[in-house]
């Protein structure tokens, strides 16, 4: 194959990940916005069906923008044609429920979305001097002569020593032009955000070594010691033979250092109280940066918990199916056994017996599913009379509280404001001029059945019926608008 065919199979190959499959589909636009808006930065899992109804309301909103372009069906189906694109994966919690995250694929077309929406970077000084101390840590580092290691040792610690004494001694402190800042907080934050991805990439990869194991152990073409001997070598060199093993390593070192996350955690408060940072970082930039050492803490503990979550399956299948039948193998070798002394003890030396290689199956038309228990005859406690003199207090008075409407009281206020001189306009109205006594919920009801008993019709607006509880509570009601009739008409 030519360079340029091998180069055109390496792009066809990279075009065919899941990443670029969601980035180049029509609906991509729609899709990564569901997954900010419903996963944010920390990819939390999400219940099931949380998430189908999540996904229905947003979709419902970018719809109401005029996006026309989106996916249609219910949420349930739209997140199974995410989890059939490699986009979305389904799996149990801890206590066992059933959630979706997003796998490394669907988070690296977030990052990718991410740079590109944050103002990219320019070439400057910072960006040179980040890629010329790179080079010189990684070959101070790395170098295999030691009097090179030891000379560029010299040189930065002589370069040090000399900041040192020139701060000492008063000279002028040059402070980091916005500029500068800019691009080191763009870098930072670039850096923080492939996070995420490299996490769920080692979650993915205990995913498939479980499902392999499982398969293996199913397929039964292989002794389990062998099966089970396979997994932990593979679990142990997945921390050393691959590039994501590597990194979650290396971050599982730097957080059982205290002083290196102590150390963190005081470089980025000193970064985000420098003068410059609030006019460079917006809020959200702000809380990702202060997020980073908890960012790492909940990555790692996600691992872990994936790590424990295959070790615990694989040793509850190996206990409950290879134990369980090996003990049923022995019973029956054992009864098999039995059988033939109590038969080569009773026949001649030539005696034989035809024996089927399977056992009949046992044809039970119906197995008793309940069986009795005496628990369920046994009469229940015998009701006694409680005493009349335990019994608390109540007065006539707290009776009548707790009573329905005082219909007479009521018509008799109603009457009498249909003759007063200033008649009040709705029965909300009339109903705050009342009393305490006569202004509990209850009460509303009582108006309302006599203006209906008076053919009053109520209309579409609704008034307040402030009310007050007999234990003083207030509560206030929205009910249609009755209003009273003018008296000096109807006399017209």
């Amino acid at each position: 194959m030519s360079e340029i065919g091998g180069e055109l199979a390496r792009v066809k190959g990279a075009f065919a990940q899941p990443t670029l499959t969601l980035l180049h589909q029509r609906q991509a636009p729609v899709v990564i916005t569901i997954f900010r808006a419903a996963f944010g930065r920390n990819n939390k899992p999400i219940p099931t069906a949380r998430l189908h109804t999540q996904v229905e309301e947003h979709l419902a909103e970018i719809r109401r923008t005029g996006e026309q372009d989106v996916p249609t069906g219910t949420g349930r189906e739209i997140c199974q044609r995410w989890m059939r694109g490699q986009w979305l994966v389904r799996s149990l919690d801890e206590v066992g429920n059933e959630v979706y995250a997003l796998t490394s694929h669907a988070q690296q077309a977030l990052e990718l979305v991410k740079n590109l929406a944050r103002d990219r970077a320019t070439l400057s000084e910072h960006r040179i001097a980040t890629i010329l101390g790179t080079v010189r840590r990684f070959n101070s580092e790395a170098n295999p002569d030691r009097s090179a290691r030891v000379t560029i040792l010299n040189e930065e610690i002589a370069r040090l020593q000399a900041e040192r004494d020139r701060l000492v001694d008063g000279a002028d402190l040059v402070g980091a032009t916005e500029d500068y800042m800019l691009e080191g907080f763009t870098e930072l934050l670039s850096l923080i955000s492939a996070l995420p991805s490299d996490f769920a990439r080692v979650e993915e990869r205990f995913a498939t070594i479980r499902t392999e194991i499982l398969a293996a152990f199913r397929a039964e073409d292989r002794p389990a010691g062998e099966v089970i001997d396979d997994y932990l070598s593979r679990a142990d060199a997945l921390m050393t033979a691959t590039h994501e093993g590597r990194a979650f390593e290396g971050a599982f070192a730097l957080l059982r250092d205290d002083a290196l996350v102590t150390q963190l955690r005081e470089d980025l408060t000193a970064l985000l109280d420098h003068p410059l940072s609030d006019r460079i970082l917006s809020d959200a930039e702000r809380a990702e940066l202060q997020g980073t050492v908890r960012l790492v803490r909940d990555g790692l503990d996600r691992v872990l918990a994936q790590r424990s979550r295959v070790t615990a399956t694989l040793k509850e299948y190996i206990v409950s199916h290879d134990a369980a039948r090996d003990r049923e193998l022995e019973q029956t070798l054992r009864q098999v056994e039995s059988e033939l002394m109590t038969w080569v003890a009773t026949t001649g030396p030539r005696a034989s017996h035809d024996v089927p290689l399977l056992p009949a199956r046992v044809t039970v038309d119906h197995l008793r599913e309940r069986f009795y228990d005496p628990a369920d005859d046994v009469l229940p406690e015998r009701i006694t009379t409680p005493d009349a003199d335990d019994a608390p207090p109540v007065s006539l008075a707290d009776l009548v509280a707790q009573g329905g409407p005082k219909l007479a009281s009521l018509r008799e206020r109603l009457d009498a404001a249909l003759t007063s001189l200033q008649p009040a306009e709705s029965l909300g109205a009339l109903f705050d001029d009342f009393e305490p006594s006569l202004r509990r919920p209850v009460e509303i009801f009582g108006l309302l059945h006599l203006a209906a008993d008076r053919d009053w019709r109520a209309e579409e607006d609704l008034e307040p019926y402030a009310a007050v509880r007999p234990d003083g509570s207030r509560r206030t009601f929205a009910v249609p608008r009755t209003p009273l009739p003018d008296p000096d008409l109807e006399n017209a």
